[in-house]
């Protein structure tokens, strides 16, 4: 198994598992000074509920993507492509949105989830489902993120499910650490770090999802030569070949592959991939630097005596 392939993913599970295990967290820890550990068991299923929908959004999507290759074979040099552009484009929306969404989030989580779980303790009726579902969704909004990340390359998709295996871990151990151990982390800077992180390694999808594309309208006007829908000579849409590192830095091999995997290095790059890679560093990039930054507030003037 290759070891680097799972890299992505592990970061991305460790990073995703951390935000849900200071939910679990938080809701246990509400639970337990309002003095009603008796709801843990809720919290503990809505666990295993988010958990076990994660694996199964993934089978199915698995066995989704072996039954269409079975029904339409000859198409599958299309197929294929497609679905990794599909994957891959709804992989990098919704991980860069999670990015910002929890930056910015990150401040005012604790007591938003606070006040959802007083409110759920105020119905008693209801209180055990109102934890459950708050737990459930947390963790399977984190899983089904990994989960299309996976799906992005089917070909290395045992490695990729090792590495979320192991993020998975490393997260519960993160959780304990903090709400059982009473280590002190510094989770500001732990999300940083993973932040930038999270943000090349998706850059590398964005170069991933554009060579997808080239690669399944290439073969769309083989298959239809009449829908010839390439305008470049080296590519297909991707216009010249800007950097070709086959012989000096092979993605392949190390350090090459650790470049690749991390900072979304190709030892063939295009002008479309490289303008697409910048273009995302910028936008989203700036946007999630700016979010570590909190806003002052605005002062208004007063009026003049």
């Amino acid at each position: 198994m290759d070891l680097t392939a799972a890299l992505p993913t592990f970061f991305i599970t460790l990073r995703e598992g951390v935000e849900a295990a200071l939910v679990v967290g938080i809701v246990l820890a509400c639970l337990a000074k309002a003095n009603r550990q008796s709801l843990n068991p809720w919290a503990y299923a809505g666990i295993a509920a988010g958990l076990a929908g994660s694996v199964m959004l993934g089978i199915a999507l698995g066995l989704g993507l072996q039954q269409i290759q079975q029904v339409l074979p000859s198409l599958q040099t299309v197929i294929k492509p497609l679905l990794n552009v599909l994957f891959g484009a709804i992989a990098v929306i919704m991980l860069s949105w999670m990015l910002l969404w929890m930056t910015r989030q990150a401040r005012s989580l604790k007591g938003e989830i606070e006040g959802t779980v007083r409110s759920a303790l105020d119905e008693a009726q209801t209180a055990g489902w109102s934890v459950f579902s708050l737990v459930c969704i947390a963790v399977l909004r984190e899983g089904f993120e990994t989960v299309l990340f996976i799906f992005t390359n089917v070909e290395t998709s045992v490695s990729a499910i090792a590495g979320a295996v192991g993020g998975l871990l490393g997260a519960v151990l993160i959780g304990l650490a903090l709400f059982r151990w009473g280590l002190r982390i510094n989770l500001k800077r732990f999300f940083q770090v993973m932040g930038v992180l999270l943000l090349l390694i998706v850059g590398g999808l964005v170069v991933s999802v554009f060579k997808n594309l080239d690669a399944a309208l290439a073969a769309i006007s083989q298959i239809n030569p009449t829908a010839d829908l390439c305008f470049a000579q080296s590519s297909c849409i991707l216009g010249p070949l800007v950097w070709d590192g086959s012989i000096i830095l092979p993605d392949r091999q190390f350090p090459g592959v650790v470049l690749k995997t991390l900072l979304g290095y190709r030892d063939h790059l295009y002008l479309l991939q490289i303008i697409a890679y910048l273009g995302f560093l910028a936008l989203v990039g700036s946007r999630y630097f700016r979010s570590l930054t909190p806003s002052l507030p605005t002062t208004t003037p007063s009026p003049p005596p």
